[in-house]
């Protein structure tokens, strides 16, 4: 598990990135007292649509704290697309 330290005001835009790489397997988001939040696995080539449960709960999220946690699961078999 790959671990990244964020702020609120640069957790949307950090969790795109991921996502947008696609060799993503699953998030888990934690705040600053180490509490998960989310935690969500994501399938290769998810579709923005079926992701919009995922960015309300983000949304949701970031009014709660301001230090995020951001746990990174890989699927090593499939290639970064960046």
């Amino acid at each position: 598990m790959e671990e990244i330290k964020v702020s609120g005001a640069k957790l949307k835009s950090t969790l795109k990135s991921l996502i947008r790489e696609g060799n993503v397997r699953r998030i888990v988001l934690r705040n600053g007292q180490g509490r998960t939040l989310l935690d969500m696995p994501l399938a290769a080539g998810i579709a923005g649509v079926l992701l919009a449960p995922f960015w309300i709960a983000v949304g949701t999220v970031v009014a709660l704290a301001t230090d995020f946690t951001i746990l990174v699961e890989r699927d090593p078999d499939l290639p970064t697309k960046m």
